[in-house]
């Protein structure tokens, strides 16, 4: 309880930004799943209770994942009904409570550090790019719709053409002066002031532009934003027929295939997900804490059976909303549960005042949140790590943002993959040669991968000389390269070439041929 009080003045700020961001998004992410938007409010409230409360994490944000909208809007196209839907989410969250029991979080750990921050500039151009229409007051398109191709046919750059050619003068006003007041939160004579220590900027952006709005309706109709250039959230008389309107799962088509096969995709698909959120929180955390990925995966899985229980859409860890509550200067995971909290009151009591937050502000904070992911430094930092970190960075960023987030991560891990075989192709084997004596050496780990280099090496041995192979180094010599060795012992004696066999006490002399050499132990 004491710790509690101690992080309040950081946890309760950053909770109220990530608020600000998620609420838009949760609603966005709704209606770009072809769901009620209520469905997508209920997910970020047990993303951030629920989950919040059985995950190890201390900074990650759990809620309806763009990534998934795919999916959720195919799945609810597919079944008889969204209530039947909501048993796959239930069943997906129970698959990953397994997931984790099973202790399968072990995946996240084979993850290059290239592509996770290849993810996190990835997230944070995508981030620019789709809040830039909505800087400009063109709303075509929900705030959740994070796919290179939309639902409007247009992609990510012809989309922000479309709102170049019909901007809204109000929104830009507003966005400007949201983007103003952000840069001003960032100078350190600000920082210092001990009032805006305790107020973020993203508050002050959202009243401010409010309050612009409202002005704007009673001096400068023209200008005034409304419609769907506003938050739209869902208005019910009493906090009972909020409840009451919500949907139930329909256990009753637990025999329908089409119900366990969406509930598998998900649970693969989201566990996948919130652990790639799960390595990249602990990279962006400053005190550099290590979150148990088997416990997200028991949380995540207890968060999808209660959201699918309550009517909503499935959840993961999102790296928007994480990297905005870091951002914020979050501590502990009070500022996630908090979050929860504020969307369920706001959506209770004071949906009236949430519709009067422009879309501006709100682009003006994820641009910005976007900005702190994808800047410069980070990729001339991967440029001088060698071409080994920076291809598989860069190739992740152009996946992601050409295709979708689980696809361009795939991509990733498998450029990644190919430079660690490359590597291991290179170092695993070492030849030098001295006069009329050759060694050969090999390095911890010789797989049949190394078959090539092996037998470029020994090609170029001439005769009548002495090579030595030194064993002593390697754990592992794998039977292809053994016996690629004893037909070169066997070969030798033709070739006046003398062969000898350095090995470690313990590795069996019968290891390689007894023709023409000698084992030195």
């Amino acid at each position: 309880m004491q710790k509690i009080f101690k992080t309040a003045g950081a946890d309760i700020p950053a909770a109220i930004v990530v608020f600000l961001v998620a609420l838009p998004l949760c609603l966005g992410i709704a209606v770009a799943s072809d769901a009620a938007p209520v469905t997508g409010i209920i997910a970020g409230v047990v993303g951030g209770i629920v989950v919040g409360i059985f995950s190890g994490s201390q900074l990650s944000v759990s809620g309806p994942a763009a990534g998934l909208t795919a999916i959720v809007a195919g799945a609810i196209g597919k079944m008889p009904s969204y209530e039947v839907f909501l048993l796959s989410v239930v069943l997906g969250g129970a698959m990953q409570l397994a997931l984790g029991l099973l202790k399968a979080g072990v995946i996240g750990d084979y993850i290059p550090n290239a592509v996770i921050k290849g993810m996190l500039a990835a997230i944070g151009l995508i981030l620019i790019l789709k809040q830039i229409p909505h800087f400009l007051g063109y709303d075509a398109v929900p705030e959740g719709d994070e796919a290179f191709v939309q639902k409007d046919q247009h992609n990510t750059f012809t989309e922000i053409w479309q709102a170049i050619l019909h901007p809204t003068t109000g929104a830009i006003i507003i966005g400007v002066m949201a983007a103003a007041i952000l840069l001003l939160f960032e100078l350190k004579a600000i920082k210092k002031l001990r009032l805006f220590q305790i107020i973020p900027g993203p508050l002050i952006v959202v009243l401010a532009g409010t309050l612009i709005n409202i002005w704007f309706k009673a001096g400068m109709p023209d200008w005034e934003l409304k419609g769907n250039h506003l938050v739209v959230l869902d208005l019910f008389n009493t906090p009972v027929d909020f409840f009451k309107a919500l949907p139930s799962p329909s256990f009753s088509a637990i025999s329908n295939s089409q119900v366990w096969i969406t509930a598998f995709t998900l649970a693969i698909v989201a566990s996948i997900e919130s652990l790639l959120c799960l390595e990249a929180t602990d990279k962006l955390d400053p005190e550099k804490r290590i979150s148990p990925a088997n416990r997200e995966l028991k949380a995540q899985g207890v968060g999808n059976i209660v959201s699918g229980l309550l009517g909503g859409l499935p959840v993961t860890s999102v790296i928007v909303r994480t990297s905005a509550n870091i951002g914020a200067g979050a501590r502990t995971k009070m500022s996630t549960i908090i979050h929860g909290v504020l969307l369920l009151l706001s959506v209770l009591f004071i949906p009236n005042l949430l519709n009067l937050i422009p879309k501006a502000a709100l682009a003006a904070i994820l641009i910005f949140t976007g900005y702190k992911l994808a800047k410069i430094s980070l990729f001339k930092a991967q440029y001088k790590a060698g071409w080994d970190q920076f291809i598989p960075f860069v190739v992740t960023v152009a996946a992601i943002l050409m295709s979708d987030l689980l696809i361009g991560i795939c991509i990733g891990i498998v450029t990644g993959l190919y430079f660690v075989l490359k590597n291991n192709f290179k170092s695993a084997i070492f030849y030098i040669k001295d006069s009329h004596r050759y060694l050969i050496r090999f390095r911890k780990e010789v797989s049949f991968l190394n078959k090539g280099l092996m037998k470029e090496i020994l090609a170029k041995i001439p005769d009548n000389t002495a090579v030595l192979i030194d064993a002593t180094k390697s754990v592992f010599i794998d039977k292809d390269i053994v016996d690629m060795v004893n037909d070169f012992i066997i070969n030798a004696e033709t070739r006046n070439i003398r062969v000898y066999i350095k090995y470690k006490s313990g590795q069996s002399s019968e290891f390689f041929t007894e023709v023409n050499r000698r084992i030195i132990q």
